[in-house]
């Protein structure tokens, strides 16, 4: 299933950075301004959801709390 590599001389290894191209790439584009406040949206749209989800989450979590009405029923009372 999985082939042995063939060892590489180490001499080949150190000519391959003889041939790397000296042509750079060009330049990129630069965003331009609504991009750059879409992307500012989206990445405040998403902490803002994770922020409220904390908030909503931990008041469910917590479980020092005790109910603020307990039910009894009539059935366990003495009669």
């Amino acid at each position: 299933m999985f082939r042995r590599r063939e060892p590489v001389p180490f001499a080949f290894i150190a000519e391959a950075d003889k041939f790397r191209s000296n042509v750079t790439p060009p330049p990129r584009e630069r965003a331009s301004a609504s991009q750059v406040a879409s992307r500012t949206l989206i990445g405040l749209t998403v902490v803002a959801g994770l922020v409220g989800s904390l908030l909503f989450g931990m008041p469910a979590m917590s479980a020092d709390q005790s109910p603020a009405h307990t039910q009894k029923s009539e059935a366990s009372d003495n009669r």
